[in-house]
Formats: C-alpha cells, structure tokens, sequence
C-alpha cells in the first residue's frame, strides 16, 4: 500500500486532546488513529445522508398526505397487487 505524508496544523489547546485519542485508538500511531477515524466519519457521513433521505421522503409522503405509520399496509398492498 502506497502511503503519502501530509501535515496539519493543530493548536496547543487540541493537542493533548490529540495525543489521548492516538494513543487510545491508535494505539500511540497517528497513521492508525487516522484510517479508524476516516471509518468512523464515513460512518457518520453515511448516516447524515441517510436521516436527510428520511426527512425528504417524509416530506414526500406529508405532501400526499400519507402518514409513516400507513406505508407498511401500503407496500404489503403494493405487492400483493403485484403478485396476483
């Protein structure tokens, strides 16, 4: 695996707090605590998209006054109309 050095800044009242979480998660290795928390902040990305996919869709649904609690009768509708 190629790998690339790159440098960041950060200030002397986050380093201590910087040096905890290296040591905790990355076990004292900066490169390790990095890829753990690219993971956990994909995760995190991930679900933020996801809650605004939701709030969108509820909209949705609000618009053409379909309430959440509706869909599981509407889509069990849906597929038995599809089937039969």
């Amino acid at each position: 695996m190629a790998s690339q050095t790159i440098g960041f800044a950060v200030s002397d009242e986050d380093r201590e707090r910087l040096d905890r979480l290296v040591e905790h998660f990355g076990g004292g290795n900066r490169s390790a605590y990095l890829r753990a928390t690219l993971k956990v902040m994909e995760s995190l990305l991930r679900a933020e998209r996801l809650r605004e996919l939701q709030a969108a869709n509820h909209r949705r649904l609000a618009e053409r006054g379909i309430a959440p609690e509706d869909l599981p009768d509407l889509i069990r509708d849906a597929y038995k109309g599809a089937s039969g």
